[in-house]
């Protein structure tokens, strides 16, 4: 499998799914402001939308969407229990998480990375994500992760995205709950493995 990715985007979801996993997998970077990888291909002609994650199996069928990439790599590796059987109700709450992750957060964090949005409009975006992020921690409250004892592939995308907090400015260390989940995310060997692969940290 190939895993095309942008250091530190939300990619650095399923490339965390990939390290738990055991799967083996190559990682190509593909930045998202050059769209060029290392031996000069154009990205577009790989993935014409020309964005992150993209995972391109053996036998040359693709997925593009990040929580349809995570789960179709947990199923790969079902004795990591990285996703709930599938059918499960806990699938669905898996699905569930995921969805609210990228829906809710992602998106949300998209227009403070600069752009054409005014001031008026970014604060509106700052206050809602705050009060999803401060729900989040809600949430927390007695777990070690978002499904409980058990790590899954919600918990890379919630890294991941609970990641740029700090690159625009959020402080969250009042969400004493996130903040202690996300220490002990980050101290997982696959985590850290996956952050100095991707330059994250030394």
């Amino acid at each position: 499998m190939k895993l095309y990715y942008s250091p530190g985007a939300c990619s650095l979801s399923p490339h965390i799914v990939l390290k738990e996993s055991g799967l083996k997998f190559e990682a190509i970077a593909a930045p998202t402001k050059t769209h060029k990888l290392a031996d000069g291909t154009d990205y577009y002609t790989i993935n014409p939308l020309g964005y992150v994650p993209f995972l391109v199996l053996d036998d040359g069928r693709t997925l593009r969407e990040g929580p349809a990439i995570v789960q179709y790599l947990a199923d790969q590796a079902p004795d990591k229990k990285l996703a709930p059987p599938a059918g499960s109700f806990e699938r669905y709450q898996l699905q569930e998480w995921l969805t609210f992750i990228g829906t809710e957060l992602h998106k949300s964090f998209g227009p403070l990375f600069g752009g054409p949005a005014n001031d008026e409009y970014k604060a509106s975006v700052k206050e809602r994500l705050m009060s999803r992020l401060a729900f989040v921690d809600q949430q927390l409250a007695g777990k070690d992760y978002l499904m409980g004892a058990q790590f899954t592939v919600a918990d890379a995308y919630l890294f991941t995205v609970s990641g740029w907090a700090k690159p625009v400015g959020f402080d969250l260390s009042h969400l004493q709950n996130l903040t202690a989940y996300r220490a002990r995310v980050a101290a997982r060997p696959a985590v850290i493995a996956t952050m100095k692969a991707e330059g994250l940290i030394k």
